[in-house]
Parts: C-alpha cells; structure tokens; sequence
C-alpha cells in the first residue's frame, strides 16, 4: 500500500481490527512510517502527518461514525514520522516574516478544513517548517503590537507551543507585522499571518500597510498571505493586487497552495 494510502487508512483499519496492538501489521505499519525513503518519495509534508496523527489520536472521524482506540505505539511511530518529514519540503527561498497570533482563541476549535487540530498547532507546525526549511526567516507574535519570537530549526513542537503561550496578547491586528517590518528596516518577501477568525484591524489597513512597506523598503513585489484558520471567509486583500492572499480555513492541501503562490505559480 502507498505511503499517502497508510497513512490515510490508519484510522479504519485501526478501527475494523485490521491493526491491534503487536501483531505484525502493527510493527510494519510502524517500520514504514520511520522509514525515510518511503516518506520522502511520498512527498508527505509535515503538516499532513500532524494533521493524520491529531485525527488518529482523537479517536473518531470527523463525522463522528467511525471511532477507534488509538494504538500507542502507531501513535508515536507517527510522531517520529513528523519529524522525519521536514526534510521533505522543498524551501522557497524567499524572506520570510511569519506572524502568529498568540490570543487564547486560537486553542479553542479545531481548523475549518482540518477540525481535529486547533489553530496554535497549526501555526506552530508551520512556523517549524519555515524555520527548519527557509534560511531567512523572523517569527513574530502580534495583536496591536509586535513581540519578536525566537523558533529555531532544533524546536520540537511542545517547544513552541510553549513559547507561543508564554506571550500575553490583547486585540488582533493583522497590519502590525507590516508596520513592524517597516519601522525596523527589515527585507522581507513574504508576510504569512496565522490568525483564527480575528482578522481586525486598528488605523492601517492590512493591506495599505503592505503597500506602505512595498514603497519604503523597494521591494516591491513583497507579499502577503493572511491564514484565518477558522474562518469560513474575509477580506483582507486587496482584489486588484496579485501579491495578496487570503485563505479561509487551513486543511491537507493548504501548505502546497500557499508555497505555490509564494513562488509566483498561482
């Protein structure tokens, strides 16, 4: 069975008794998901895993009609399986400022898209593949103000769960990491904003404050991609401008998406 079918099928054959714990499907199981070459001719992305590995921790879809008892030894196979996948994603190369959101809100829910994993998960799953992947990078908290994060490529996730929750935040603006950029004279090519549903703003325009720093700094093809994770829709960017880009939601497919539009392919 292909790598990305596993995967996918871990949660049903789990729960029809196809998998239990220490027979032998289990420990194949087990040795593929450790397995480097398969992960990587998979091309499975590190989000994938989370997200397959939140859902099979859960114990039930997400409809609800399928229930199972998590094996440990699959889930920790999965977890390693995580790890092993950074090596997977290919980076852009560009300059990246990645912003996230730290309110409380954003541990309440699940995604739109991916309901078994809750938004500061996510985030902090894509801040790890930014830092294990892009040479040039800054992490930032914000809400109406800037907090700069330290995220390195050596972080397990818990790590930086944990720093992300040790920053008090107030009310959410989205045109903060710009503003911030700008005022410190910072080279960015790319801004990614990871909010929930909280896409405020206080006296700039988000997508103003994008244009602003285009002019200051010279880079003019700089942009932005702002993620509400459990949004089913807004309007930040500027429709008449390519270099900017809202997602509603954040489920499997949304990593390949967003690297795409940041590569100028979409």
């Amino acid at each position: 069975m292909p790598m990305t079918a596993m995967i996918r099928n871990l949660n049903k054959m789990t729960a029809i008794g196809l998998l239990e714990e220490n027979n032998e499907q289990v420990q194949l199981v087990c040795e593929n998901l450790r397995n480097e070459d398969l992960l990587k001719k998979a091309r499975i992305h590190p989000f994938n895993v989370l997200l397959a590995l939140k859902q099979y921790e859960s114990g039930r879809g997400d409809k609800g009609s399928l229930t199972w008892k998590a094996i440990p030894i699959i889930t920790k196979a999965l977890e390693d399986a995580f790890y092993l996948s950074f090596k997977n994603v290919e980076p852009t190369g560009k300059r990246h400022m990645l912003a996230m959101d730290v309110s409380g809100s954003m541990q309440c829910g699940g995604c739109v898209g991916s309901p078994s994993i809750q938004p500061h998960v996510a985030s902090a799953a894509m801040a790890m593949v930014t830092a294990r992947t892009e040479d040039d990078h800054i992490f930032v908290a914000f809400s109406h103000t800037i907090v700069p994060m330290n995220i390195n490529s050596h972080m397990r996730l818990e790590e930086v769960l944990k720093a992300a929750s040790s920053i008090t935040m107030g009310s959410t603006d989205c045109a903060q990491p710009m503003i911030y950029a700008q005022k410190n004279n910072m080279k960015i090519d790319v801004f990614v904003v990871y909010t929930d549903c909280e896409t405020w703003f206080g006296s700039v325009h988000p997508n103003e404050a994008l244009k602003q720093y285009r002019k200051h700094s010279g880079i003019y093809d700089a942009k932005l991609i702002v993620v509400g994770m459990t949004s089913n829709g807004f309007t930040i960017a500027d429709p008449e401008d390519p270099g900017m880009f809202d997602m509603a939601g954040f489920d499997s497919a949304a990593p390949q998406v967003m690297k795409e539009f940041i590569l100028g392919n979409i």
